[in-house]
């Protein structure tokens, strides 16, 4: 942990506001972030960054410095996240943006230039729900893990400090959460392919 926030957490520690919002405008953005893929649309992302926001504000003073602060407050974020996707179990939704990982190699999900025709932006915005759903229809525990790893880049280490879970834990999630979501993607390919015919 840096000198700088260790000084600003000391300062958050005494009750003082302005340092706890220097300490967060580092990671907020970040942390923002993880809860939009997690909860799928910037109004419920928005709503939990900020309850995430009130509970590390909140509990700043058990801060034990024993992991960086950016780890600890993206831990927050992520279980505030997932405690609200278990409460609306049946309105499950991830929003994703970039691209991800499966043993086949990297599946991208980037726009494309001007020039791309209708038929093709077309066929990218099919596939992007295709992933989502797909993504959507895993485990909490496999979704959150899709969304460290594979979204938003964190390593493993990382994750392991989020969710609180051993590295071997971690990467046995993420592989058999990709596992799954290849069984799905190829099964939903599989699908189109027999109705497009």
């Amino acid at each position: 942990m840096n000198e700088h926030d260790r000084l600003l957490i000391k300062s958050s520690k005494s009750g003082d506001i302005k340092s706890f919002e220097a300490l967060v405008a580092a990671y907020e953005r970040k942390a923002y972030n993880i809860a939009l893929r997690i909860m799928g649309n910037e109004e419920d992302a928005k709503d939990m960054t900020q309850e995430a926001l009130i509970r590390i504000y909140k509990s700043i003073s058990s801060f034990k410095e024993q992991s960086a602060f950016s780890t600890w407050m993206y831990r927050i974020v992520t279980n505030v996240c997932l405690d609200e996707v278990r409460r609306r179990k049946n309105n499950k939704t991830v929003s994703v943006d970039g691209g991800f990982e499966t043993e086949d190699g990297e599946i991208k999900l980037e726009l494309k230039s001007d020039t791309e025709t209708p038929e093709e932006m077309y066929q990218r915005k099919e596939n992007k729900e295709i992933i989502i759903k797909a993504i959507n229809e895993l485990t909490e525990e496999y979704k959150s893990v899709i969304v460290l790893r594979d979204i938003q880049g964190f390593s493993y280490e990382e994750i392991s400090e989020i969710l609180s879970c051993s590295i071997g834990t971690v990467k046995s999630r993420i592989n058999r959460a990709r596992n799954l979501l290849k069984d799905k993607l190829r099964l939903r390919l599989e699908l189109s392919k027999a109705y497009s015919v």
